[in-house]
């Protein structure tokens, strides 16, 4: 069972930059203060009302931990010791910067039961770093998650198309590079032009683009089906929707949905209904099963695909049915005639041809 994350946001803490797309007081909401060792311990313990049988971990979002001065990383890290050591918490994760990772750093983290390190890549192109304002390059990416890996932890890579100077092109440039790192996990988040940063200025002055949301969608369902394939898990696409991203003023432009992934999956699907039902002759009733998990993604938000394969196949989708014995990643076909299999693993194949709009 997947661990119960308990949040920290220490919003901006031991960020020696402002990026120009970055507001994490916006985006998150959180005071540019660290918790107290009792904030953390009452939230630890709320959590743990609720989580069952699952697994805690703590989590410091939001900043760059390993940037903050060793004493406060160590204020933040103590209370959590007893907990880990009673088997009350299972680990610790952070989020930080790939210039703020040494040997030593990443020994000091092992040594206090963070398991999981989260780095801000954004890009493995250091044009578009240098003008995202990050202050470091591509290196000091590939640096850390050799050292972070080599201590035993597990590594997370957090990426952001869309930047300044990005194309479609560079964006899966910098994620087969990422996949190259043998990272855990991915987080895809493209780039939002977010009130009260340079990003803002640059936007207002006619000097920034924005990705459309089509265009949003166009990339990442490439990105996450080259994931994908090579067995990384994209664990989120989009900023989670928050009370503070929903507000008006938050986001200025740019590619924001609260259901950005299910928009993805559900590209990735009508992808593979269209594939499955190519040669088939206008008017033909067809059925399609899928896993439990899968039936709103087939059918897209408001039956979207349903209606595209009538007008665009003439196929006429009679059900969806649910089929628990099909992987989330499968789709059966069946018309009077015939049955079909499909899979996004093997029967989709877009080689960046539908990422090339998307800017």
């Amino acid at each position: 069972m997947k661990p119960v994350i308990v949040p920290f946001f220490i919003a901006h803490q031991g960020c020696p930059h402002t990026c120009v797309f970055c507001n994490q007081v916006k985006i998150s909401g959180a005071a540019e203060t660290l918790p107290s060792a009792a904030e953390m311990l009452d939230r630890i313990a709320l959590y743990r009302g609720t989580a069952g049988m699952r697994d805690l971990e703590a989590a410091f979002y939001g900043g760059s931990f390993t940037n903050l001065p060793v004493p406060l990383q160590e204020r933040l890290l103590a209370p959590l010791q007893p907990l880990i050591e009673k088997g009350d918490l299972a680990a610790v994760r952070v989020s930080t910067r790939p210039d703020a990772v040494d040997r030593k750093t990443a020994e000091f983290l092992t040594n206090r039961g963070v398991r999981t390190v989260e780095l801000g890549v954004q890009s493995l192109d250091d044009t578009v770093l240098a003008r995202a304002g990050r202050g470091h390059t591509a290196r000091a990416a590939e640096d850390a998650c050799r050292i972070l890996a080599g201590s035993g932890m597990r590594v997370g890579l957090q990426l952001m198309p869309g930047l300044p100077g990005d194309s479609p092109a560079q964006a899966l440039a910098t994620l087969r590079r990422a996949i190259g790192l043998g990272p855990d996990f991915l987080r895809i988040y493209p780039t939002l032009v977010i009130s009260g940063t340079e990003l803002e200025r640059l936007y207002r002055a006619g000097d920034y683009a924005p990705m459309p949301l089509s265009g949003a969608i166009s990339l990442c369902k490439v990105m996450l089906i080259e994931a994908l394939k090579a067995a990384i898990p994209v664990i989120r696409i989009g900023l989670q929707a928050t009370a503070e991203l929903r507000a008006g003023d938050c986001v200025v432009a740019g590619p924001y949905h609260p259901a950005l992934r299910q928009m993805v999956e559900a590209e990735l699907f009508y992808d593979l209904m269209a594939k499955l039902t190519s040669d088939l002759l206008p008017g033909t009733r067809v059925i399609l099963s899928c896993s439990p998990v899968r039936v709103s993604d087939v059918a897209g938000q408001r039956r979207a695909n349903v209606g595209r394969l009538r007008s665009t196949r003439g196929a006429e989708i009679a059900a969806i049915k649910t089929d628990p014995s099909l992987s989330p990643l499968e789709l059966r076909m069946e018309t009077d005639t015939l049955i079909r299999m499909g899979s996004m693993l093997h029967d989709l194949n877009h080689a960046g041809e539908d990422a090339s709009h998307a800017c």
